[in-house]
């Protein structure tokens, strides 16, 4: 299958109607019926801002974070449109890939 590999990058401490904003993408992917998405922790990074964002001993609130969906164009679509209704600010990536499931229970 064709379709999309969408990347958002995010902190910790970034939110979105009250909650952690990687948080609010898994859920919302999920409320949407995407295929899946995955929320990836980081130890430390930079943005545009330049500022580094890292992974401290006693504060976890900077973190770096991704969140990875695999999406149809379609799926991407809706997805985005509903980024743009609900007024959410972040960087992502969005790459065309072919994708499948192998095995058995595929």
């Amino acid at each position: 299958m064709n379709g999309y590999q969408i990347t958002f990058f995010t902190h910790q401490d970034k939110r979105h109607k009250g909650e952690p904003l990687a948080d609010w993408l898994v859920r919302l992917a999920k409320e949407m019926q995407l295929r899946g998405a995955t929320l990836i922790a980081g130890a430390e990074g930079f943005g545009h801002h330049g500022r580094i964002h890292s992974t401290h001993f006693f504060e976890l609130a900077d973190q770096p974070q991704e969140v990875l969906i695999i999406a149809t164009e379609e799926e991407s679509q809706r997805l985005f449109e509903r980024l743009r209704v609900e007024q959410v600010e972040l960087f992502y990536v969005k790459t065309a890939v072919e994708f499948g499931a192998l095995g058995k229970s595929a």
